[in-house]
């Protein structure tokens, strides 16, 4: 940042001006943790010296305290990626199972609900398209927050469950699955040109809830990218400039982070996975019958608190995923 000529070039300076703030706020987080273990350490010695054991709860919830931010720390050291620190856009389709797959779809809406939940992180639903019987064939969702991409970017993947079904008369054990995508939400500084030739709009009524209002107007949009393929929808706000203001939004997430990757195939790839969400390319299982067990294939982090998972608790899963792939990045 000190050399003269810097400037003269204004995109890369603002660049080198945002890798300079990224690193100096890891720095003073990393100098302040520091600090409070020093502080701990004399603490813990003068209980030790004066056998004071009424300092012992206030050290012991200290040190709950440091490992938790301690833990947050080094995932978000693995996340220096141009786009991990933003929103994430994420997409959740039901596969082979039929309305037991569409069931397990809407069991991991709640989860990464709950997820978001617990980080503090807002969700916004952008689509949904209801099963036929239970849960729901797809959705589109947006969790805002800081490193929301980058920390759900390692949920993308086929997700297998294994339960007795309760949509089964006979209690049998059925096995599930449902992919996730996670797409960043791109900056508005960031330009994505489309050609509007290259754009078909759709209006139609929305579904669901929504009241009389949603049910006469056609408020929902669907915008399809004629060049890619790409289809974006989005119903859930009761005015179709809004609808049509978000669904572009994505639109232009998805169209980056295809440009980013440069590979025309990799489209052709993506569309493929979303057709086979079946056996064999599972990132994760969720074994509820016959014993209980939730084991990431990539990692081979493993829990035994259904519930909890299911309920929101991927810190241990995402940690793991990331620590692997900043491993296997060098």
């Amino acid at each position: 940042m000190a050399q003269p000529d810097l400037w003269d070039n204004p995109q890369k300076a603002q660049e080198v001006g945002q890798e300079h703030t990224r690193l100096t706020d890891k720095l003073n987080v990393w100098g302040r943790l520091e600090a409070e273990v020093e502080d701990l350490s004399v603490l813990y010695e003068l209980a030790v010296e004066e056998n004071d054991e009424s300092l012992a709860p206030e050290i012991k919830d200290k040190i709950a305290s440091l490992a938790k931010e301690l833990e947050l720390y080094e995932i978000k050291r693995t996340l220096s990626g141009q786009m991990d620190g933003n929103n994430a856009i994420i997409d959740i389709h039901a596969g082979a199972g039929g309305t037991e797959a569409q069931d397990w779809a809407e069991m991991l809406l709640r989860m990464y609900t709950r997820y978001a939940e617990r980080n503090g992180f807002e969700v916004r639903l952008v689509d949904r398209l209801d099963g036929d019987e239970a849960g729901l064939k797809s959705v589109t969702l947006t969790i805002s927050g800081p490193f929301a991409y980058g920390l759900l970017s390692v949920e993308a993947g086929i997700h297998r469950l294994v339960r007795v079904s309760p949509f089964d008369s006979q209690s049998r054990r059925h096995t599930s699955f449902a992919s996730v995508f996670a797409t960043p939400e791109i900056d508005d500084a960031i330009v994505v040109e489309i050609n509007e030739k290259d754009l078909r709009v759709d209006t139609y009524r929305a579904s669901g809830a929504g009241g009389q209002h949603v049910n006469k107007t056609s408020s929902a949009v669907r915008l399809t990218h004629l060049p890619t393929g790409l289809v974006v929808q989005c119903q859930d706000e009761k005015s179709q400039h809004r609808n049509k203001d978000m669904a572009m939004k994505v639109l232009k997430a998805r169209l980056y982070q295809l440009e980013e990757e440069k590979k025309a195939s990799e489209i052709k790839k993506m569309h493929e996975n979303k057709k086979d969400i079946a056996w064999g390319s599972q990132i994760r299982s969720y074994t509820l019958q016959p014993y209980r067990l939730i084991k990431d294939h990539r990692t081979g982090f493993e829990s035994g608190n259904v519930e909890s998972v299911l309920d929101g608790d991927l810190s241990g899963f995402i940690k793991a995923a990331l620590l692997r792939r900043a491993e296997n990045n060098g």
